[in-house]
């Protein structure tokens, strides 16, 4: 089940680069949406490091689980016999399901892909395993997702060492698009109740986005998704597929940017209209001692850090930053930071606890980059709401430029 509503879109403010950036709302079977969104990275059943009611407070609203992994650990009978993820890991909003398609590829010469499906041995214990379009479907009924993905190939920005050619890309691009009629009847067999998407797929090569495009909305998917972005190309190559085919998607439903990207990323993609997003870079860049902060990265390892008594970022109402929340004037939580005490913890603190190897650094560390994450769709909500995206775009790009 899914509905969409399209609530507004952008109308380009005075000279600002023109956007179609879009205001939405999503019903799903486990709750409502509000997009833009960002949807945290759950890969083997929790977002690394933070728990359950830590997400909902800094408001994730839809978090992603990963087939491949799900299937090899714990598997389907686990699955199964708590009703599926949500049961398994205690979250009771939507979750999206990724088809298993991008691991399987990244195994590179473990496996061998033919029209029938993926052959490949288990990283897990060696054993021969296969998966088809039907055997992902399988699974990610087991697993109850409110968004089921496609079985895909993720073309390669290269190929056996040398740059995907438009053949190559051509060859990949079809199979997909078999694979996705093949997926389309299983979850139908299956009477799946819950949505999937199709994946639009072609490479670096727009003619052929395109046409995987327009046979995927003959195919009347409840929602598409931009596949095979963010696996190796140049940022300009990127950003040329993020201008041409999102909105080229039909208006009336979700259009989803697999796997992208840094904050930049998601407030041009918001621009191109896209309107979910998905990446590990908040967990695993804070897992490496690399921040997100309004005002640019930042690096907690550095030693200028070593006696800091500020936070993170003083605009930040995480609980990294500011602790407890604190009531606002307009009735929402925030923070007004002082040298005087505060119930936050320093950057001295965090790069202590990174030095020191403590587990509870690289914990705060991803709580405040998820924040950050989720409260820049939020703003950028706002903005969408209140009609001044533009403006909103212009301050941001200042204020990252600006430095920490």
């Amino acid at each position: 089940m899914l509905k969409f509503d399209l609530l507004k879109t952008d109308a380009p403010e005075g000279d600002y680069l023109g956007s179609h950036a879009r205001r939405g709302r999503l019903t799903l079977n486990h709750g409502v949406v509000e997009t833009p969104i960002f949807m945290p990275v759950g890969t083997y059943g929790t977002v690394k490091g933070v728990a359950p009611s830590s997400l909902e407070d800094m408001g994730a609203q839809i978090i992603l689980g990963n087939t491949f992994h799900l299937w090899m650990r714990p598997g389907q009978e686990v699955m199964k016999s708590f009703g599926g993820l949500h049961g398994f890991e205690q979250w009771n909003k939507p979750i999206l399901t990724d088809s298993g398609g991008f691991q399987v590829w990244s195994l590179g010469a473990m496996r061998k892909i033919t029209e029938d499906g993926v052959t490949f041995a288990s990283p897990v214990n060696g054993d021969k395993l296969f998966m088809s379009p039907e055997v992902s479907m399988q699974i990610q009924t087991g697993l109850n997702s409110d968004i089921v993905m496609q079985l895909d190939e993720c073309t390669p920005y290269e190929t056996n060492g040398h740059l995907t050619t438009e053949a190559e890309a051509r060859k990949s691009m079809e199979m997909s698009r078999r694979w996705a009629v093949r997926s389309k009847d299983e979850f139908a067999r299956l009477e799946n109740p819950n949505a999937l998407f199709g994946i639009v797929q072609g490479g670096m090569f727009e003619h052929l986005r395109q046409e995987s495009l327009e046979v995927l909305v003959e195919m009347d998917f409840p929602g598409y998704a931009i596949g095979g972005v963010s696996v190796g190309e140049p940022k300009a190559e990127m950003l040329q597929i993020m201008a041409h085919t999102p909105h080229r998607l039909p208006a009336h439903k979700p259009r989803y940017l697999m796997g992208v990207g840094t904050p930049e990323d998601l407030v041009q993609g918001v621009a191109d209209g896209v309107d979910m997003f998905d990446c590990v870079m908040p967990t695993r860049n804070a897992r490496n001692g690399t921040l997100f902060t309004r005002y640019g990265d930042l690096k907690i390892r550095n030693a200028r850090h070593k006696t800091d008594h500020q936070p993170l970022d003083t605009t930040c109402t995480c609980y990294a930053c500011a602790g407890r929340p604190v009531d606002t004037p307009a009735g929402r939580t925030g923070v007004s930071w002082d040298a005087g005490g505060r119930d936050g913890f320093s950057r001295a603190y965090l790069h202590h606890l990174d030095r020191c190897g403590e587990m509870l650094g690289p914990m705060l560390a991803t709580i405040h980059n998820l924040h950050y994450y989720l409260n820049l769709m939020r703003e950028v909500r706002e903005a969408l709401d209140a009609g001044r995206f533009g403006a909103f775009r212009a301050q941001f790009k200042a204020d990252r430029a600006r430095g920490v």
